[in-house]
């Protein structure tokens, strides 16, 4: 385990994750969130995020904590390990709302609202987003692949540590 991918609806909780993950392994940690958003709240462009993933992947080890689908197969690719947290809808939903008002390790900027299209992005996860990483998953079966569906299994995960 030294590639490592944590991926999930947001709100599901995968920053929260990868940071135990790198606490306890001392593998580095980059949020995608933070390559793709300028403090500025707009975005870099395509060509600048993909030449920093792949500055990312190139690594020996790394912890890589975003979904970003347009660039999902090429972290599947990468790595040799995944985390899916694949949480129930509303318990997204809630994890995205607490955070509102926050200060974010993966993010660089303070969110000051649940805007309705981010909220409709989470309500579509599961049947927009989610058939196509479960597709991903078959497709590269040699990764070491562990989907949580609850907070209850991440824990138990971290006590097995």
């Amino acid at each position: 385990m030294k590639k490592i991918i944590v991926i999930g609806c947001p709100g599901a909780g995968k920053t929260t994750f990868a940071r135990k993950l790198k606490a306890e392994t001392g593998i580095p940690l980059y949020h995608l969130d933070m390559i793709w958003h300028k403090p500025d709240k707009t975005n870099v462009s395509r060509e600048e995020f993909d030449k920093a993933l792949e500055g990312i992947i190139s690594q020996e080890a790394w912890i890589i904590d975003g979904n970003y689908s347009r660039t999902l197969e090429t972290r599947f690719k990468a790595c040799d390990t995944v985390f899916l947290l694949d949480m129930p809808t509303e318990v997204c939903l809630n994890g995205a709302a607490e955070r509102v008002g926050k200060p974010r390790p993966d993010m660089p900027w303070i969110e000051e609202e649940f805007d309705e299209e981010f909220r409709q992005w989470i309500l579509d996860f599961k049947g927009q987003e989610l058939p196509k990483t479960y597709a991903l998953i078959k497709k590269y079966g040699d990764k070491n692949v562990t989907v949580f569906k609850s907070r209850e299994e991440i824990d138990k995960y971290f006590h097995g540590i």
